[in-house]
């Protein structure tokens, strides 16, 4: 399951950049049962991984985004 919600979530990101919100938003639409502090939990240690990058908006929110 793991690897599912992770390449769920790089599938995702790979049309262009999200925030926290909008990926659980799209995660629970497409079944899984997911909570922002775990969507928040697995894009840090896909950050920590080199997969994913993230930014600060103008909203002062970060906005995650694939790795170049």
């Amino acid at each position: 399951m793991r690897d599912n919600f992770e390449s769920e979530i790089v599938d995702m990101l790979r049309e262009g950049e999200l925030s926290v919100a909008f990926i659980t938003r799209f995660l629970t639409e497409r079944g899984f049962d997911v909570t922002r502090q775990r969507v928040e939990r697995t894009l840090r240690r896909l950050v920590g991984e080199g997969k994913v990058e993230f930014r600060v908006g103008n909203n002062g929110r970060k906005q995650y985004r694939l790795a170049r």
